[in-house]
């Protein structure tokens, strides 16, 4: 996922060199290019030590809190009605 992510940030980076730098461009565009290559890792890297998370992972780690959301209200509602069973 961070591999996709990469590709998407360096087309993103070409797409906003200036015109003079074509040569550039067209280095940096090409994905079999060394220059290609070594920015994929580089920018992997950083994204690494952000710890960026994917999409996948954030809308799992979304889903398991929702549930986890809902089983603590049931409890609140079970444990109100006990405590008002005791009064």
């Amino acid at each position: 996922m961070i591999s996709h992510f990469a590709k998407q940030f360096i087309d993103d980076v070409v797409k906003h060199l200036p015109a003079s730098g074509d040569a550039i461009a067209s280095a940096f565009s090409e994905q079999g290019s060394d220059a290609h290559r070594q920015l994929n890792v580089c920018v992997e890297a950083a994204l690494r030590k952000m710890n960026v998370v994917s999409r996948d992972e954030f809308d799992a780690q979304t889903a398991v809190l929702q549930r986890t959301r809902k089983k603590v209200d049931a409890l609140e509602k079970q444990l109100q009605t006990l405590e008002s069973a005791l009064k």
